[in-house]
């Protein structure tokens, strides 16, 4: 069960249950986010690595093959976990000490291209990266004539189903989650630069875009959830990743992003937002008015102590930098962890795409840093 917890705006509104989420990295793939249980350390360290990182120590191809077919997946997840174990036995990195559960073996799958590729982007695949996606943008008149395509007869989706199937047939319980990514991210993989131009000069063709890809969004994610409920494994949440948002303006993001991630929080009851490492300052004001605001992640830069007040009723999380962590030393790295510990625990702090080449001795070193830096 996720923790819940009895939190209050600040404008007086009636207290509200809310769910918090926390940061969570599968093996090769990017940070999403899990339901907290509600023991969570003071700081909690969630440390990730590169497609390129396990490739280096294991020959893995994360091509075509690994998203495509969930038994090879399966072979390269236990050869991952196994590697983790053997470098970082006793802690909790990519969840090998959570060994009662069944094999995740859906997060990661397709990286950051899902729905993209619903609408027809071909995905580009490489053997020691993450999917990436054609530079197929759609013209102003497609973008106008677009609609939200019939999940049920998209042969991309339904490979993914298929997928999921699968998975609950072989394993039982289909355990992860798809990173459905955040409405800005989609469309810049859609319409490429010109989205930013369509938020100044075409905001109806922009938000037509945007409610598109929304609404394909919100159906994807019930159709993936009840399935895995079907499987005994309930996904109550919904992960929102605005990895773009400082490519707009506040007043753009209220007026014309704001809405679908408050359309999120009330559909799925829970939701998670993600920054990266960015400054949030400019959007934390109205990240606060997202219903059921369940987690929410920034970078250093950011004025933590207000994004705690700001947001109290949320798990946080901070963003720690895989270069920060490479090129800092560790008495700078301490000094920000004290800093987190001081202006915004209880938090994550989220260390994800660590490189090969990156000293197992740094990560020991950072994860000891986070256990004794509020002691």
């Amino acid at each position: 069960m996720s923790l819940k917890i009895l939190c209050g705006l600040k404008n007086g509104a009636m207290l509200q249950e809310t769910r918090q989420l926390i940061s969570y990295i599968a093996p090769a793939a990017s940070a999403t986010r899990r339901p907290a249980t509600g023991d969570e350390p003071f700081l909690r360290p969630e440390i990730g690595f590169t497609p390129n990182w396990y490739r280096s120590a294991l020959g893995i191809d994360f091509g075509r093959r690994w998203h495509t077919d969930p038994a090879y997946r399966r072979e390269t997840v236990i050869a991952m976990r196994g590697e983790l174990k053997r470098r970082f036995g006793g802690t909790k990195i990519g969840g090998i000490a959570r060994s009662d559960r069944p094999l995740d073996l859906l997060t990661g799958t397709y990286g950051c291209t899902l729905i993209a590729a619903i609408y027809g982007i071909p995905i580009i695949y490489a053997e020691d990266n993450w999917p990436n996606c054609e530079h197929l943008y759609l013209s102003d008149k497609e973008v106008d004539e677009l609609a939200a395509p019939a999940l049920d007869t998209n042969p991309f989706f339904r490979d993914l189903m298929a997928q999921v199937d699968w998975i609950a047939a072989q394993v039982g319980r289909v355990e992860g989650f798809i990173n459905f990514q955040g409405v800005l991210n989609n469309a810049y993989r859609l319409r490429g630069e010109k989205v930013f131009y369509d938020i100044i000069d075409s905001p109806q063709r922009c938000r037509h875009l945007f409610d598109c890809i929304c609404t394909t969004m919100v159906e994807a994610a019930k159709l993936l959830h009840k399935r895995q409920l079907e499987s005994g494994v309930e996904v109550g949440f919904f992960t929102v990743s605005n990895c773009l948002v400082n490519m707009v303006s506040p007043e753009h993001y209220r007026d014309m992003l704001l809405p679908f991630d408050r359309r999120f929080g009330e559909t799925f009851g829970c939701i998670g937002i993600h920054n990266c490492a960015w400054n949030a300052d400019p959007y934390i004001d109205d990240y606060a008015t997202v219903p059921h605001l369940g987690y929410i992640d920034m970078g250093l830069d950011s004025d933590l102590g207000r994004a705690r007040e700001a947001i109290a009723h949320a798990r946080r999380a901070l963003m720690y930098t895989p270069m920060d962590l490479v090129n800092k030393s560790l008495e700078a790295i301490g000094a920000d962890l004290e800093r987190a510990a001081r202006e915004y625990a209880p938090c994550d702090v989220v260390v994800g795409d660590i490189e090969a080449g990156t000293p197992d001795e740094r990560i020991m070193a950072f994860l000891k840093l986070c256990d004794v830096s509020h002691s």
